[in-house]
């Protein structure tokens, strides 16, 4: 009865063949590639109702603008008016991100359903954090050249720790794809595993007397911060 109960909060991560096999096969499909499509539908959804022009826009395109907008104003502010080139790109990550954490977070299980959160999976974060780091250097190089190399030099910086700041700058533009990539991954996991523990005391506490109903409670309400803390990663 003990192991029937028993919470494995780590299954929720595993990736499970949904055609075909793991071991030997070069293409199989799986239920996170599965998602993936699903976020892949839901953005171009999204999109193809923004693109319905109306004189009285409809709450929709004005989402659809919304979000275009705040992805061109960052770009603006950081890049220059020349960010606006990599607009597409920007958006289609960041809606990425955003749909795939928020239905790793639906309760589809009660449909029957086995939601996965692609995001969870460093290879997605990794993969994501290499292609937007080789459009950066890619573009960075056609249109500086070596002088590229000069961002790495502050302004001012004496001549005797000219090496020492361009290794350290240099190193920290390097990693800094991948330490965002990393810490996606880590509070996807760290956020579900949390969502289903105090998700398990929710339940255990309407069950048990007591203060149990107080516990459920309060476990409840720490469950919707985690989620709200999710979708803001």
């Amino acid at each position: 009865m003990a192991a029937e109960s028993k919470i494995d909060p780590m299954h929720q991560f595993q990736i499970a063949p949904l055609s075909g096999h793991l071991d030997g096969s070069p293409f199989v499909f799986t239920n996170s590639a599965l998602w993936m499509f699903v976020v892949l539908a839901l953005i171009w959804l999204f999109m193809l109702g923004g693109m319905k022009r109306q004189l009285v826009p409809t709450r929709w395109q004005v989402a659809v603008e919304g979000v275009t907008g705040f992805v061109t104003s960052m770009l603006e502010t950081n890049v220059g008016p020349e960010g606006r080139k990599y607009v597409p790109w920007v958006f289609t990550v960041f809606m990425f991100i955003l749909f795939a954490n928020l239905l790793g977070l639906m309760p589809f299980a009660l449909v029957g359903a086995q939601p996965f959160t692609v995001t969870s999976q460093f290879t997605v974060t990794g993969v994501m954090a290499i292609i937007s780091f080789s459009i950066v250097l890619i573009v960075g190089f056609w249109r500086h050249g070596f002088h590229f190399f000069s961002l790495f030099i502050p302004h001012g910086t004496p001549k005797v720790l000219l090496p020492l700041i361009f290794l350290i700058e240099l190193l920290s533009f390097m990693v800094r794809p991948f330490s965002l990539a990393l810490r996606l991954f880590v509070a996807m996991i760290a956020g579900h595993i949390l969502v289903e523990v105090f998700g398990s005391f929710v339940v255990s506490g309407i069950n048990a007397g007591g203060i149990g109903p107080v516990v459920s409670i309060l476990s409840f309400v720490f469950i919707v911060g985690v989620m709200a803390l999710e979708l803001l990663v």
